[in-house]
């Protein structure tokens, strides 16, 4: 049997991608027979593994890549004094999977020993890193025991619950 010749499920496949792109696009009879090949390379294609791209030869050896000043790029030679921004958008690595690439050690630096330094060096007189002070601990003032209403003045009492003078006395309903 043909490897390229598509099974059963493929060719199910394949008319169902070629009806649905006819039914939206305009094709000529001498491009069809094109069309189809493509869409059946297409999916002969799916499912299989990608061959890795074999790692190319760096910009510069690895061993001068980190210089205390600057750090260079083993994908194209950029100096500058962080790679992680560049690594990003230029080559759209993260920081590990750009070490994987080079086959690089975990703590291979993507930034410059002295650029570190001078920012560690800025933190620290901030004081960030620092655990805060603890505030003095004031005692609390002590509180008076409750008071009862046996221990209250009875004219107290009274005052409280009687009408003042010049006043209406407050309806139950507005309460």
């Amino acid at each position: 049997m043909n490897e390229n010749a598509p099974r059963a499920a493929d060719r199910q496949l394949l008319i169902k991608i070629i009806g649905s792109y006819l039914r939206h696009h305009a094709v000529g009879p001498g491009e069809l027979s094109s069309l189809i090949t493509s869409v059946h390379r297409s999916l002969s294609g799916t499912g299989k593994t990608a061959v890795p791209a074999k790692a190319s030869k760096p910009a510069v050896p690895i061993k001068r890549s980190v210089q205390s000043d600057y750090v260079v790029c083993l994908e194209c030679g950029f100096r500058g004094r962080s790679l992680r921004r560049h690594i990003h958008f230029m080559h759209r690595l993260d920081p590990e999977a750009y070490r994987r690439r080079w086959k690089l050690p975990p703590d291979h630096p993507i930034t410059a020993p002295s650029y570190s330094t001078m920012r560690s060096a800025i933190a620290r007189a901030a004081g960030l890193g620092r655990r805060r002070r603890r505030a003095p601990e004031i005692a609390p003032e002590p509180t008076p025991p409750p008071t009862t209403t046996a221990d209250l003045d009875p004219v107290f009492l009274a005052s409280l619950s009687a009408p003042r003078p010049g006043r209406r006395p407050r309806s139950p309903a507005r309460s």
